[in-house]
């Protein structure tokens, strides 16, 4: 079955996830990157997506973008119902480029209290993780925000992102819970073992058989999270570039053995509309190769 290689691959192939799913909050800085100003379409969602998506689409479509280094990747809700090469993009990721699909399921944060923001509501998520289900898509993704080192907003936080994970478990799709910690936290290193605290406790109320994969910050302390990336129940713990640059990540993520990426604007850093397609190309592959390597590669 599909679902079984794509759970082999995230479990131990070596590689790092390409984190695709920039939304509505995140897509203007996206595209100004990529040499797109918002005069472009000015204030036109559904220009804006459809510029992202062309974005996304020269990404993965890219002769470096194969599942040899790059195993999985996480999708934006509307990357995932289009198409790519005239197949829906999750059959294309994994057909023709052996790579694993994941959708992003939040629908963004509510306004910080106690420290943190947690997810908004998601009413509509059985109707969206049963169309992922039906395209071949392999797990979910969503975010929170943690900002403070607040021992009862962590835990907020870490009981939501549990709670989530046993809806999308029920469909059958392996959920990556993502509590990010801000790099701009004035107590960054407290947060993180307050959070880990809290991850420890959700994992010991899973169900029995349940699996889930973590995304978190990159931590203060090398091997920090070394618990949970030995723990049986998680299938792979994976960092978040966070803000910060390519290099100063991957240098980062060289020091935790077992860690590997799942960069957003770290893996685009670098690519411009502008560029031709052999440019992009090799801009890509030092990309990738650079993450690659920061993953598999530790210090």
């Amino acid at each position: 079955m599909a679902n079984d290689q794509m759970m082999a691959q995230m479990s131990t192939k070596p590689g790092f996830i390409a984190a695709l799913d920039q939304s509505g909050g995140s897509t203007p800085g996206a595209l100004r990157l990529y040499g797109i100003p918002d005069s472009e379409y000015k204030g036109d969602d559904a220009k804006m997506f459809e510029l992202v998506h062309e974005m996304r689409v020269r990404i993965f479509t890219a002769p470096a973008f194969k599942g040899d280094k790059v195993i999985a990747t996480i999708l934006f809700e509307r990357t995932m119902d289009s198409e790519a090469k005239g197949k829906p993009v999750p059959a294309y990721l994994w057909e023709d480029r052996g790579v694993v699909p994941i959708v992003k399921v939040d629908k963004g944060l509510e306004a910080e209290k106690d420290g943190v923001s947690v997810m908004k509501p998601m009413p509509d998520l059985d109707k969206l993780l049963a169309r992922a289900v039906k395209l071949g898509v392999f797990g979910t993704k969503m975010r929170s925000v943690i900002n403070l080192a607040s021992k009862t907003g962590i835990a907020a936080i870490a009981r939501q992102q549990f709670e989530f994970g046993e809806q999308i478990a029920r469909h059958g799709l392996t959920p990556i819970l993502e509590p990010e910690i801000s790099i701009k936290s004035p107590d960054k290193a407290g947060a993180e073992r307050i959070l880990l605290d809290e991850l420890t406790k959700g994992l010991d109320a899973l169900p029995a058989g349940r699996k889930v994969m973590l995304k978190l910050t990159l931590p203060e302390v090398p091997d920090f999270y070394q618990p949970l990336i030995k723990d049986k129940r998680v299938v792979r713990v994976v960092a978040l570039s966070g803000g910060y640059t390519r290099d100063d990540a991957c240098e980062r993520l060289a020091k935790n053995h077992g860690m590997i990426a799942s960069f957003s604007r770290a893996l685009a850093e670098g690519l411009k509309r502008s560029m031709s397609d052999a440019e992009f190309d090799k801009e890509l592959t030092d990309s990738i190769d650079e993450i690659y390597e920061a993953s598999t590669v530790k210090a």
